[in-house]
């Protein structure tokens, strides 16, 4: 199997899991990158306030997003842009709680996907003196990205995997995982969840 994925990166408005506002994909097929998608969304209702504090980090406002898919009319295009992918994330748990939390929210099913953290791939693949994004993707020779905009984000992280499996001559992810003596989890989701 070949270093294939979806790498993934949500914005939120505010700190609740479920106020998804942007999302970027980032396709990667024999570790090359070979598509990359990106849209705003609507939160859901009652997780839909942008705090000053997001916004500073992301740039986005109500407004920006007042026109933006929903959640669940979005939903769809996600999923079928992943397919069967194992997701990739810096810090993927952060990653698989919003999308997980943005389900529950809304009342769709959340689809149980495997994924992969490329925030302890990169602790274990690089000596940096900070594993944040920036400085990780950099030290897998991609720079120069606007840090925070969920696209740029998604290429960000599949850069770091790109860059891990070469360096630690990993066929896949599970290899990679093995290699690197790392898990690669799965998104719960309740037994009651339409899957």
């Amino acid at each position: 199997m070949p270093v294939d994925f979806t790498a993934i990166d949500f914005e939120t408005a505010n700190s609740s899991a479920a106020s998804a506002c942007s999302v970027g994909l980032v396709r990667v097929r024999n570790g090359e990158v070979t598509e990359r998608v990106g849209w705003l969304i609507q939160p859901p209702p009652g997780h839909d306030e942008f705090l000053e504090w997001n916004t500073r980090i992301h740039g986005l406002t109500a407004r920006d997003v007042a026109r933006a898919p929903s959640w669940s009319a979005q939903l769809p295009a996600l999923t079928a842009f992943i397919g069967d992918d194992m997701l990739v994330a810096h810090n993927a748990g952060f990653d698989t709680s919003v999308l997980r939390r943005a389900c529950e929210a809304t009342g769709e099913a959340c689809p149980p996907y495997d994924y992969f953290c490329s925030l302890q791939v990169a602790r274990k693949t690089y000596e940096l003196d900070s594993y944040r994004l920036p400085m990780a993707a950099a030290a897998a020779g991609f720079t120069e990205f606007a840090h925070h905009d969920a696209l740029a984000d998604a290429e960000a992280c599949a850069r770091i995997m790109i860059d891990a499996a070469k360096r630690h001559a990993a066929a896949d992810l599970a290899a990679l995982a093995g290699a690197l003596s790392l898990r690669i989890g799965r998104i719960a989701v309740p037994d009651n969840a339409n899957v």
